[in-house]
């Protein structure tokens, strides 16, 4: 047992001492160069399988614990006092950053919709896999249905849906009325969840009209009560509306945010303005849910913004069979509103090859909003190191052997 103890302590401190390279021709002293493989970063969300469940905010045994709570107060018949926005008010110092989180939408639209002519964007046709920058990685991750033996990618040009995925949400007239059925799954405007969440906290556009409350309501035993008229004779809900139809509006909202480009033709002055935006919108967005509840499939990733999910039997998910097709709902992430999808992050001082499946375990990873501005010169935010991995240096080939 002692000589096998002492060849480990001697291995280990092999590791942990540098090696002295005396070089045969001078008297330079060279240290040898360590590359590390041990990752400390815990902010890269496992990939769950088709069976797990999204983690919940909240932990289940807390949300049975404030269920029986409200079950105990439903029981006594008295008045349950609600703040805003539960008992149908906005939320006043939330409406101007609102409209920041609407303008930065806009203007991170009109950033990525630029430099997409400007930068390569790579997705697998296959497993949706998505790469910026050219040329597109040999990292053999393609494990689904139909993709070859040698697991490669098949990869075909991106666009802007690929680094920024649209999420839709029904647009909800009253935030604290009854539900979407199933029923009027057609009826219903289903618009990007980052415009309903601004909506419904006090931003105002004609095109979707929202019920803007003067009295609060009141909670009894359980029960709301709403002694507002439903339509005031002040309020003309046919004004400043479109009658063209749906298609049109969305139609129109989409020329509307790609309307607002940069002027200027300098890339990197576009990638900053862009950065900034992504991280004003992604900054307000999780202000916003704070106070304004969203809701997410635990399955899916369908998102409904309001104090409760709708009843649309569309989820096909994991034993969606036992659901009939309900949605098993639960409290959001800004991630759930605003899904970032992870890229191999390129360094700079890397050349311009093709990352290579023998040394995928030295590769950083980003957001590909924001791989695609720092490709184009913008500064990366500091809560992006520990993904990045800047500290690791990646080795050539020959070299790998010798990692520890």
């Amino acid at each position: 047992m002692l000589p096998r103890h002492v060849q480990t302590i001697g291995n280990l401190l092999e590791r942990v001492i540098p090696v002295h390279v005396v070089q045969l021709r001078g008297k330079n002293t060279v240290f040898c160069l360590w590359y590390s493989t041990v990752s400390t970063c815990n902010e890269l969300p496992r990939k769950l399988n088709k069976s797990e469940r999204k983690p919940p905010v909240t932990s289940f045994n807390e949300l049975k614990r404030e269920a029986r709570q409200k079950k105990k107060e439903r029981q006594k018949v008295h008045e349950i006092i609600l703040q805003p926005p539960e008992n149908g008010l906005l939320v006043e110092h939330l409406i101007p950053i609102a409209h920041e989180v609407y303008a930065a939408r806009r203007e991170l639209l009109s950033s990525v919709s630029r430099l997409v002519n400007y930068s390569a964007i790579y997705t697998c046709s296959l497993c949706g896999e998505v790469h910026v920058g050219h040329p597109p990685h040999k990292i053999r991750t393609c494990d689904v249905r139909g993709s070859p033996s040698s697991k490669e990618h098949s990869w075909v040009k991106g666009g802007v849906e690929h680094v920024l995925p649209l999420v839709e949400s029904f647009h909800l007239y009253d935030r604290i009325g009854r539900a979407v059925s199933h029923n009027e799954m057609l009826e219903v405007d289903r618009i990007p969840a980052i415009v309903e969440l601004c909506i419904q906290a006090g931003f105002d556009m004609p095109e979707y009209p929202t019920r803007r409350r003067s009295f609060p309501v009141y909670c009894v035993a359980g029960r709301i009560i709403d002694f507002e008229k439903r339509f005031p004779k002040e309020i003309s809900l046919g004004k400043d509306i479109d009658v063209r139809g749906f298609w049109y509006k969305k139609k129109r909202l989409d020329e509307d945010t790609n309307s607002m480009a940069v002027q200027s033709d300098n890339i990197q002055a576009i990638s900053v303005q862009g950065m900034k935006a992504w991280e004003k919108m992604h900054a307000g967005a999780s202000e916003l849910m704070e106070k304004y509840a969203v809701q997410t499939c635990g399955y899916c990733p369908e998102v409904q913004v309001g104090p409760k999910g709708h009843r649309v039997r569309n989820c096909q998910a994991f034993k969606h069979q036992m659901r009939d097709g309900q949605h098993a709902w639960q409290e959001a992430t800004i991630n759930d509103l605003a899904p970032p999808v992870y890229v191999y992050h390129i360094q700079d001082q890397q050349p311009r090859k093709p990352l290579v499946n023998e040394l995928k375990r030295y590769y950083g990873m980003l957001p590909a909003v924001v791989e695609l501005f720092a490709q184009a010169g913008a500064p990366v935010e500091k809560n992006y190191a520990c993904m990045m991995r800047e500290d690791v240096v990646i080795p050539e080939m020959d070299e790998e052997k010798w990692v520890v």
